[in-house]
């Protein structure tokens, strides 16, 4: 059996749900992909910054010195 992409833009939940009865009807085995809205570039920068944060890798800048 060859995969096909098909990319669905449902605009609420209840759509979601008569694509997925529609595919279920037709006996047509499906998967739904969790798709960040995010650059994967941008989500690995800001994970990074997260673990940097938690192992204290952070550097505390003075208020009055923040526009210097």
């Amino acid at each position: 059996m060859k995969t096909q992409d098909i990319i669905v833009h449902p605009a609420n939940a209840q759509e979601m749900s008569v694509i997925k009865a529609f595919f279920e009807a037709l006996k047509i085995k499906f998967e739904v992909a969790k798709v960040s809205p995010y650059d994967s570039e941008f989500v690995a920068k800001i994970e990074k910054s997260r673990k940097q944060a938690a192992e204290g890798k952070t550097v505390k800048i003075d208020l009055d010195d923040i526009w210097k």
